[in-house]
């Protein structure tokens, strides 16, 4: 059974009912896991920082591993380009050790980047400006302003510029997951009550 082509209020047209079910079942686990998460980052912010640093260098040894295997086994690959993959996968390796064995470490020079980023931004924002290619052009002024001073700030507080990372989003995961739960699909017993 689907549900029908126009769609009854609350439903995505045209799935079955029991995809209906699961959908809205997957929907409210993840919207209640943003929230759990969101309110971790909230009033645990050191300890979500420390799991961030700690899953991205395992992330980087997976892919490092990954890129080997591939330079090892895969089809059609020149000798250059073999060994290149092979490099790189070596290099995210000991980058994603090097993150484990100090990760608070790597959220500096991860706060570094994106401060670089920024400043980068910045700049770009400002030569649009004074070029003429931005629309307006105070906006291309104001917002390069603002970037380079954020990319300033993360240089020199890393450790208010991550924390506020953090802050800023735990509450939009909480937003957007109690957003998502206030917005599901109805299910069939509320749908017919009304």
């Amino acid at each position: 059974m689907t549900s029908p082509a126009n769609g009854s209020p609350g439903q995505l047209p045209g799935l079955p009912v029991g995809v209906l079910r699961i959908h809205r079942g997957e929907l409210v686990a993840v919207a209640v896991i943003g929230i759990v998460l969101g309110v971790i980052g909230l009033f645990w912010p050191g300890v979500t920082l420390l799991t961030v640093a700690i899953i991205f260098g395992s992330y980087l040894i997976a892919s490092g591993i990954f890129r080997i295997t591939a330079a090892l086994v895969a089809d059609r690959l020149s000798t250059g380009l073999r060994w290149l993959t092979g490099l790189m996968g070596l290099i995210i390796i000991v980058a994603g050790i090097i993150c484990l064995a100090n990760p608070l470490g790597s959220l500096v020079v991860l706060a570094f980047v994106i401060g670089i980023g920024w400043v980068a931004e910045g700049v770009v924002d400002i030569i649009a400006a004074v070029r003429g290619t931005g629309t307006p052009r105070w906006l291309g002024w104001a917002s390069g302003i603002v970037s380079i001073i954020a990319g300033i700030v993360t240089f020199v507080l890393p450790a208010l510029a991550l924390a506020t990372f953090v802050t800023i989003g735990s509450i939009l995961l909480i937003a957007v997951s109690v957003s998502s739960l206030l917005t599901l699909p109805r299910s069939r017993k509320a749908a017919a009550a009304r």
